[in-house]
């Protein structure tokens, strides 16, 4: 039987409304707006991206993670100073530990219109200091959970006894998932983990004990404190929904997040913005 105590689910939380020049806009989410809660989750952004926007950035002390949806119109370029360029596609997972400092560069073919969620990882701080990696997996390496009123992908991580082959640099599950009113889909959140659930486009419910509570199109929840708690999603309608759920383990450790960098401390991040500006995080490839 499952364990559910010490379950706490905070009340809905909607989206910040983003837009950067004409080829940017979404909805972004911040761990300050849910209490701590949400990590090792630092920010989430949900966007629809056309032209290039932000050109290339450093990032430190975390993992920048793009998941694209299955609805994505043509290729999204990846560039980074681990030597990495090459083009990510509908429902792919581009996953950059950025470590110590590396550069990254994304942006849209001409003629896309990516859709997807943009996420920043926290790192503990044995990981912050490490040398930078990535991850890159295809849509068609992805298992795909199907029953009576959903389909899941599992993006990265495990639920329901399928896991993915590779696994990222800390315990971490995404799930895209559609659901309708007819069934429900079941994830088991382990011991130590949080989970952030987002209705992506229409609403859903999501029940973790015995009541049923709503979320809205653009909001989102977290789960914390949990002792392997078992969730249950579904739509509201006949319609199907579309969600996303992402859980990974707690480090529960303060870090202090300047714009891309996460370290442990401000002095650390000044040294990262040093040695960025020295041109020491290496550079794209041409």
């Amino acid at each position: 039987m499952t364990n559910q105590k010490n379950i706490s689910a905070l009340q809905p939380v909607s989206g910040q409304t983003l837009k950067i020049g004409d080829g940017f806009s979404g909805l972004g989410f911040r761990h300050t707006q849910f209490s701590g809660t949400m990590d090792p989750i630092i920010m989430v952004d949900h966007y629809t991206m056309t032209t290039p926007t932000f050109g290339a950035h450093p990032h430190a002390g975390i993992s920048a993670v793009s998941v694209l949806f299955e609805d994505t119109v043509g290729k999204f370029n990846n560039r980074d100073s681990l030597g990495n360029d090459f083009d990510i596609q509908a429902g792919d997972l581009y996953w950059m530990n950025a470590g110590s400092g590396a550069i990254h560069d994304e942006k849209p073919r001409e003629g896309a219109k990516v859709h997807g969620l943009q996420m920043f990882i926290n790192l503990p701080a044995r990981l912050k200091n490490e040398s930078p990696s990535s991850l890159y997996v295809k849509r068609e390496d992805m298992a795909t959970l199907e029953g009576e009123g959903y389909r899941v992908r599992v993006v990265i991580g495990q639920s329901n006894q399928v896991a993915t082959k590779t696994s990222s640099v800390w315990p971490f599950t995404i799930l895209d998932g559609y659901t309708d009113e007819s069934s429900s889909f079941e994830h088991i959140i382990p011991h130590n983990f949080n989970a952030w659930v987002y209705a992506v486009e229409r609403a859903i419910e999501y029940k973790l004990e015995d009541k049923w509570l709503r979320l809205d199109q653009g909001q989102s929840i977290t789960i914390s404190e949990t002792d392997k708690a078992t969730l249950r999603v579904r739509g509201t309608s006949a319609e199907l929904s579309h969600f996303a759920l992402l859980s990974g383990e707690t480090i529960n450790e303060s870090f202090v997040q300047q714009g891309p960098f996460a370290m442990t401390t401000q002095e650390e991040n000044n040294e990262v913005a040093e040695r960025y500006h020295a041109g020491e995080l290496g550079s794209l490839s041409e």
